[in-house]
């Protein structure tokens, strides 16, 4: 069973963590109900595709210190416009820039509050010909130059805190971008591009209610912990180009496309592939860790006591709208998950392995590019950069 990072999911500065829950959020019925929608079924196999190495960017042994590539910490990655290679280092508070064969070509940014400085650079992305990037602990976007020149920043009314898979920004077109937001304490999606916010916004939906819960919560006497349950299923969402929202319970390989906060739906996309199961010894394996952590914990008192073990593996790990408008969704197999690639029409382009990544930080996508982040046996980050190609 996986731990959910220790610092709560989202918080504004100053105000107590439950003030977020999900309670605070319209509900999305939507997701039980699709009258007059036919949805684009993808039931034959897509055209055989690849994804090859362009170039994984870090060190190679620990003797490789103070390299540019040897990386405090990872915490976002985008590719530029030029085909370079934006690296966010969390722990250095800078921007490193690589080209595609490796090179590092400069370095900007360094911990501070003025202009140009970080005190928590969680996540990049590119709007237009500028790179913003994302500083939740100074309430900031900051805007730069390909270059790694200061154009200025873009205030937030507060502060906001979380873990960077959520509080971050979601680049879903050349020019458009959404941040995370917490307004009046409502998760909100605020659109943005190279002029500033748009005024869109989209709201923070929630799945249906029914059902096993996905996590457990526990208290004890050091606070709050939450392990997320094994295979149960989770509620994605992913802003998209021009208002909409894409979402999917991960039991069901079925995407929706909505707008109006979820009341209007748009497309839906299905995948036929088989559900699969899991034995009891992984499920116990699974279960492991929380078990473990609560023996050695005093007075912990859990809700619920026991996870809940579903039917079934769920079938959706996470999915992601690309700038170029293509929608990647991780599946789950036993075999090993795989990347399948969708057009703006529902169509699937293409199905191939995924690699292994770090799953607390989100892949970024170029054109037919993918972008991860990869610990090492060294406990050292890499970035690698892959190429969807076309035939086996």
């Amino acid at each position: 069973m996986r731990r959910i990072p220790s610092q709560p999911v989202c918080t504004l500065t100053a105000v107590l963590a439950a003030a977020c829950s999900q309670g605070d959020a319209p509900t999305a019925d939507f997701m039980m109900s699709y009258e007059g929608i036919t949805p684009v079924t993808n039931t034959v196999p897509p055209p055989p595709a690849r994804l090859d190495l362009v170039v994984s960017i870090g060190p190679k042994t620990l003797t490789d210190t103070g390299s540019p590539d040897e990386f405090g910490g990872v915490s976002s990655v985008a590719l530029g416009p030029d085909d370079e290679v934006y690296v966010a280092d969390a722990r250095n508070r800078e921007v490193r820039v690589f080209a595609l064969d490796g090179s590092h070509r400069r370095t900007f940014g360094r911990e501070g509050e003025g202009p140009g400085e970080f005190q928590g650079l969680q996540s990049l992305a590119w709007a237009g010909d500028r790179l913003l990037t994302f500083d939740p602990a100074q309430a900031r976007i900051g805007e730069w130059s390909a270059a790694g020149e200061w154009l200025g920043q873009r205030g937030m009314r507060t502060g906001v805190s979380g873990h960077r898979r959520l509080v971050r920004l979601y680049p879903v077109g050349p020019d458009e971008v959404y941040r995370f937001a917490l307004p009046g304490l409502q998760r909100r999606y605020v659109g943005l591009n190279s002029r500033g916010e748009t005024g869109d916004t989209l709201a923070w939906l929630r799945g249906p209610s029914s059902g096993p819960p996905s996590y457990i919560v526990c208290t004890h006497e050091e606070g709050l912990a939450e392990f997320l349950v094994p295979f149960a299923p989770q509620f994605l969402q992913h802003p998209g180009p021009g208002g909409v929202l894409y979402s999917a319970l991960s039991d069901a390989y079925r995407i929706f496309i909505t707008r109006n906060d979820g009341a209007e739906v748009l497309m839906v996309i299905e995948r036929t592939l088989p559900a699969e199961s899991f034995s009891t010894a992984e499920w116990r394996a699974a279960n492991a860790e929380f078990y473990e952590w609560r023996e050695t914990k005093r007075g912990v008192s859990c809700d619920p006591r026991e996870p809940t073990r579903p039917d079934s593996k769920p079938f959706i790990e996470d999915l992601f709208v690309a700038p170029d408008g293509k929608l990647w969704v991780e599946v789950v197999r036993t075999a090993g998950n795989r990347w399948e690639v969708f057009d703006t029409g529902g169509k699937l382009l293409a199905s191939v392995p995924a690699p292994p990544r770090r799953d607390d930080v989100v892949p970024a996508f170029g054109p037919d590019y993918l972008l991860t982040i990869r610990r090492d046996s060294l406990d050292l980050d890499h970035v690698d950069v892959w190429r969807l190609g076309r035939g086996s």
